[in-house]
């Protein structure tokens, strides 16, 4: 809930519970916010979509509450947390606020750029630290960004664990982004 502290969480072992703007997330408790924090990019992206389309969007912490009850989330009862997993959530969508979204398991780049063409946003799975693509890719997937709109090389994201403002909106070349990407997301047409 507060972006500048997100490089002490991701980087500097920071607690996200001790952000001060827990509440806004629609959080119970700081020990609820502290459990989900790191597991709502998903979430974020729905609030971004809502928002585009809506001008408003309900907290974060509600979002996954009642995508959990549709099997988006699971909850491995030790404390961890599971998800999210795509085809509920495009149930939960689908039923909660009327987007039409689909799931591509297998998703290439020429794909995404019709998708957006055409007038969809993609949450895209890629690794968390394309939050810094000017470093070598450690890996592919695991984390979502809203893809927003492309072209002359490029993708324009946003990233709700971004670090910096030019992370959280950024432009990245459509051949960093690859490294990063793990060749899957969710087509969501937000009209």
């Amino acid at each position: 809930m507060s972006p500048e502290k997100i490089a002490a969480i991701a980087y500097q072992g920071a607690d996200a519970a001790d952000d001060p703007r827990w509440e806004a997330s629609g959080a119970h408790s700081r020990e609820e916010y502290g459990r989900w924090c790191r597991h709502c990019c998903g979430m974020a992206c729905l609030q971004m979509v809502l928002h585009h389309r809506d001008g408003h969007a309900p907290p974060l912490l509600e979002l996954a509450r009642t995508c959990t009850a549709y099997g988006g989330y699971i909850d491995d009862g030790s404390g961890g947390i599971r998800g999210l997993f795509y085809a509920p959530f495009t149930a939960f969508v689908r039923a909660e606020y009327g987007l039409d979204a689909e799931v591509h398991p297998h998703l290439t780049m020429a794909e995404i750029g019709e998708l957006l063409a055409s007038g969809h946003l993609v949450m895209a799975s890629v690794h968390k630290e394309i939050r810094r693509p000017e470093r070598p890719a450690p890996g592919r997937g695991g984390h979502l960004v809203l893809l927003t709109g492309h072209g002359c090389g490029v993708l324009q994201l946003n990233n709700p664990s971004g670090h910096t403002p030019t992370a959280r909106r950024a432009v990245v070349p459509i051949k960093v982004f690859e490294t990063f990407f793990g060749g899957r997301g969710i087509a969501l047409a937000p009209r």
